[in-house]
């Protein structure tokens, strides 16, 4: 579990793909105890750069991502995490993927219809 934290000041970058389509669902980023404990618990837990403090992927919104397998690339300062999601979508904004503008032209579009309503999940002031 020989992993190089050192590149992005302790963290590495992690890909979640859905297991079944290969969907990209959305990139966030462990640090060691968040890798630790996903490989633990089976859960996928970020590091939240933003509270810095440790994130369980669906801890408020219940949208939890199970792991399946987990790949490091040649560098050991990434992963690939396949995951199966629980729950209609893992975008806050309330999509299936935080991946869900696609350029079109010089403007951003979004490129399919919300999966679930992000105020009934996460309230009316997130």
């Amino acid at each position: 579990m020989d992993l190089d934290f050192s590149k992005l000041n302790g963290l590495v970058t992690a890909v979640i793909q859905d297991h079944k389509t290969g969907r990209v669902l959305m990139v966030g980023f462990m640090n060691d105890d968040a890798f630790r404990k996903t490989v633990e618990t089976g859960r996928v837990t970020f590091f939240s750069r933003s509270r810095n403090k440790l994130w369980l992927k669906g801890e408020t919104s219940g949208h939890f991502l199970m792991v399946k397998e987990i790949a490091t690339d040649c560098d050991r300062d990434a992963l690939l995490i396949k995951a199966e999601a629980l729950g209609p979508g893992v975008c806050h904004d309330g999509y299936e993927s935080c991946f869900y503008r696609k350029l079109n032209g010089e403007n951003w579009t979004e490129s399919e219809p919300r999966a679930y309503d992000p105020a009934v999940v996460y309230g009316s002031n997130s």
